[in-house]
């Protein structure tokens, strides 16, 4: 199945793979001759990733909120399937809401995912990528983490908070040969994006917004002109889990089409 051999030889563990960013992180993986051991809640959706790539793929079911569960994974990934070289945090969820009317549970659940998450998959992968000395860790973030976004704020702070957890792993195991990255995208193509957009409002309309951007709310256009498809922004982490990016550690990459306007 795949068409590159860069990858080749290499098991990477994904999660929230079964759609979206996701998907396409696993795509570009499995492309570039990487196993991948796709990872979600919906087990329905990695299973059909796995019947479309065959062996390369493997599927299974992980709350990443759940540390016990993330841990049993790891351990029975690496005594199964071999040693995990690379490991990709994409599964997020958002709650929008603006603070005044944000709840316990929703600001609770953000970060249960979006940093939590992180932190047990990451730990755990570390522990064993340390040991060895190799091993690449990317998290998928989102350029609203350097940027206010009215309505978005448990979703900017879990993001933000993501992000600095991820530099400073990337610190601590930089001497044992593991890089962290971070890939934060901007507007993207997903049914997190749609759920963001009014239910009245066709499609082209919606993106056409984004793209121009909104004085009301204080957001930026996108100076390219475009919304991202997942697939920008699978690019992105795979180039960063590759060799091409050896000497490439702690670092942010923004895939935002110029929007955050960022030096």
């Amino acid at each position: 199945m795949s068409t590159g051999t860069e990858l080749a030889g290499r098991l990477a563990l994904v999660t929230g793979a079964g759609r979206g960013i996701g998907a396409a992180v696993v795509a570009a993986l499995v492309e570039q001759g990487a196993r991948v051991l796709a990872t979600d809640l919906a087990f329905e959706n990695v299973t059909a990733l796995a019947d479309k790539y065959g062996e390369q793929v493997t599927a299974r079911p992980l709350d990443v909120t759940d540390a016990a569960a993330v841990e049993a994974l790891v351990a029975e990934a690496e005594r199964t399937l071999g040693p995990l070289d690379i490991a990709v945090n994409v599964a997020g969820v958002l709650r929008s809401s603006d603070v005044v009317d944000l709840t316990d549970a929703d600001w609770a659940a953000t970060f249960a995912v979006n940093t939590n998450g992180v932190f047990h998959v990451s730990r755990s992968v570390a522990r064993r990528m340390a040991g060895r000395g190799r091993g690449s860790i990317v998290t998928v973030a989102s350029n609203a983490a350097g940027i206010p976004r009215a309505g978005l704020a448990a979703y900017a702070a879990s993001k933000a908070a993501a992000v600095m957890f991820t530099k400073c792993l990337g610190l601590e195991v930089a001497s044992r040969g593991v890089r962290c990255n971070t890939v934060s995208p901007g507007s993207t193509l997903t049914d997190m994006q749609r759920a963001l957009w009014n239910a009245s409002t066709d499609q082209e309309e919606a993106t056409r917004r984004v793209i121009e951007g909104d004085l009301a709310t204080h957001r930026t256009g996108i100076p390219l002109g475009r919304i991202a498809d997942p697939a920008d922004i699978a690019d992105a982490v795979a180039f960063l889990v590759s060799d091409r990016a050896r000497h490439i550690t702690m670092h942010d990459l923004y895939v935002d089409g110029g929007a955050t306007l960022r030096a």
